[in-house]
């Protein structure tokens, strides 16, 4: 079962952050402070996997932001791996070459899209058409409710 995805940037910066299992704010700081420090202080032929605490890490950069999965134990790295790959591909094919500056400004769907793929920390939707066909459905939605606002 996944725990939590965090997006970060080269910096340090977090764009994106989904935890699946209950986790107290500050608690979540210091994890994302914790796990950013490890995965960014790696080099970059290293393996994409840590063992973390209880979990384990697994991780891949893209461009200039890294995509981090925290996994139980027993659970499969590849599979996790899989799975990241997967969100940057519907990422990818939503924004059309997705880049750092597209989840700055539009970080409500990298979510959307998040929460089509991973409910409760477990793997939903495996086929990317299923998936932007659903995002595509709530941007229809924004936009009936955008047309229908008084003094638009």
């Amino acid at each position: 079962m996944i725990q939590y995805t965090l997006l970060i940037s080269r910096q340090g910066k977090t764009r994106l952050k989904k935890w699946f299992v209950p986790c107290l704010e500050r608690d979540q700081f210091r994890t994302i402070k914790e796990v950013s420090h490890l995965v960014l202080n790696r080099p970059p032929k290293a393996c994409n996997f840590l063992e973390w605490r209880d979990y384990k890490i697994c991780y891949k950069r893209y461009a200039s932001l890294f995509f981090i999965t925290c996994i139980e134990a027993g659970d499969n790295e590849l599979l996790a791996l899989e799975a990241i790959h997967h969100f940057v591909e519907c990422l990818d094919r939503y924004f059309g070459n997705v880049c750092e500056l597209d989840l700055i400004f539009n970080f409500h769907k990298a979510y959307y899209i998040l929460d089509e793929i991973v409910i409760s920390g477990e793997l939903q939707e495996t086929s990317k058409r299923a998936v932007l066909h659903h995002i595509a459905e709530q941007d229809a939605m924004m936009q009936e409710g955008d047309q229908k606002k008084p003094g638009r």
